[in-house]
């Protein structure tokens, strides 16, 4: 699976932005896609992931409520909706894709990597 993100940009606090992670390559069907971020000096973060199947979701406490995670089948693509974004969403953010499943989203370890998109919020 080749994954391909794009979406990022500056953005205002409060504001909004939609990252998009398109995927080619073999079928999707029974894989889940996660979106991960890493800020300058810190560890990367598991932020959202979707089952493209079921679409069971999940979200890191720190932004659940403000992003979304959704898939379009027709597509092939992931998405990761943003909103009332803060300055510390700053980060690079980048998309993943596994063949695995899990019943916790959070420890799942991930296969396939796409390029990172920089998010940057200013105050």
């Amino acid at each position: 699976v080749q994954l391909q993100a794009s979406g990022g940009g500056l953005v205002q606090a409060g504001g909004s932005l939609r990252l998009s992670c398109a995927a080619s390559g073999r079928t999707l069907s029974g894989s889940v896609m996660g979106w991960f971020r890493q800020a300058p000096g810190k560890e990367r973060e598991s932020v959202a992931a979707i089952n493209w199947s079921s679409s069971r979701s999940w979200y890191a406490d720190s932004v659940k409520g403000r992003f979304a995670i959704s898939r379009d089948n027709v597509k092939r693509t992931a998405y990761l909706q943003m909103n009332s974004l803060k300055p510390e969403d700053t980060a690079i953010y980048y998309c993943a894709a596994t063949n695995r499943d899990a019943s916790d989203y959070s420890r799942l370890q991930y296969d396939y990597w796409g390029q990172g998109t920089l998010v940057t919020v200013s105050s």
